[in-house]
């Protein structure tokens, strides 16, 4: 290649590559609104986000892979974690965690009510942002990754009949004879908020939320308890209840509610068919 062709060569390529990155550009600013729901930004996204500044936030957490990696990614906090939940958290951080029991606590940062109730619509407006998988390793809240609090159908597979037999049907892999209780555990994992990321399945385990382990048993002690001031007469009716009417009964402990409202989102009912609450009670009621 002598010099002359080597200079149109060197300009075609640079030619070339420059409109594609302009039409690449373009293609991504056309698609922004779309990807980002900015027709969704409110004044009080906007104020949030405002709070989320003020307080320097980010000097601890992350939200798009962008912060100090010190405590957990915050891009899908409200589908995680409720409003109910986040509210109280925020106001008092000290109810939930401890430094002793977990190392690093979150501090009191004094926010006002609306400051609060702002920084959570502007959380909640960036976890509906299409991030396409981004951050591809975050940092998780409690009980959004923790082994031993179930089993995956692929570990189930590999255990072999026998022991899958010996599992509560909860944990059993897929067949027709349990598809309810099988699409109540993917629906477990993949509703928002997420059910096991505040839920626990194990013995002792509890996250954010109590463990749901033996939930089955617990439902039936809790409606002859004398402190039960629900409707339910029997488990699956009680489970029922606790999705949909999360406040119709409050389990013991400063962390789990306050001022007599469970911090258990109560959308459920709304946002879940009646066949998904079905499911999701067969599956629960699956553990004795």
């Amino acid at each position: 290649m002598n010099k002359r062709q080597t200079r149109v060569f060197a300009v075609a390529s640079t030619a070339i590559a420059t409109v594609v990155f302009l039409g690449l550009t373009v293609d991504s600013h056309r698609q922004f609104p779309t990807l980002t729901n900015s027709d969704q930004i409110t004044d009080s996204v906007v104020r949030g986000q405002d709070v989320w500044h003020d307080y320097n936030c980010i000097n601890c957490h992350t939200i798009f892979g962008e912060g100090a990696y010190y405590a957990p990614d915050l891009t899908k906090i409200t589908q995680q974690r409720g409003t109910p939940y986040l509210t109280a958290f925020l106001k008092d951080p000290s109810q939930f965690y401890n430094e002793e029991t977990h190392r690093r606590i979150m501090p009191n940062l004094g926010m006002a009510d609306d400051e609060i109730a702002d920084v959570i619509a502007f959380m909640d407006w960036v976890s509906k942002v299409d991030n396409q998988g981004w951050p591809p390793r975050p940092i998780l809240v409690a009980g959004g990754s923790i082994p031993g609090t179930d089993l995956s159908l692929s570990q189930q597979k590999t255990e072999g009949e026998a022991e899958a037999r010996s599992l509560p049907p909860g944990a059993r892999p897929v067949s027709d004879d349990n598809n309810p209780i099988a699409l109540g555990e993917a629906l477990f994992k993949s509703a928002v908020p997420t059910c096991a990321a505040c839920h626990s399945m194990a013995p002792g385990v509890n996250l954010a939320g109590p463990s749901l382990a033996g939930m089955a048993t617990t439902a039936e002690k809790t409606i002859q308890s004398p402190d039960y001031k629900g409707k339910a007469t029997t488990a699956e009716e009680f489970i029922r209840e606790s999705i949909v009417e999360p406040s119709a009964y409050l389990h013991p402990g400063a962390m789990y509610s306050a001022g007599g409202t469970s911090f258990m989102p109560p959308s459920y009912g709304k946002d879940l068919s009646p066949e998904q609450i079905d499911q999701l009670v067969a599956y629960l009621s699956s553990f004795k």
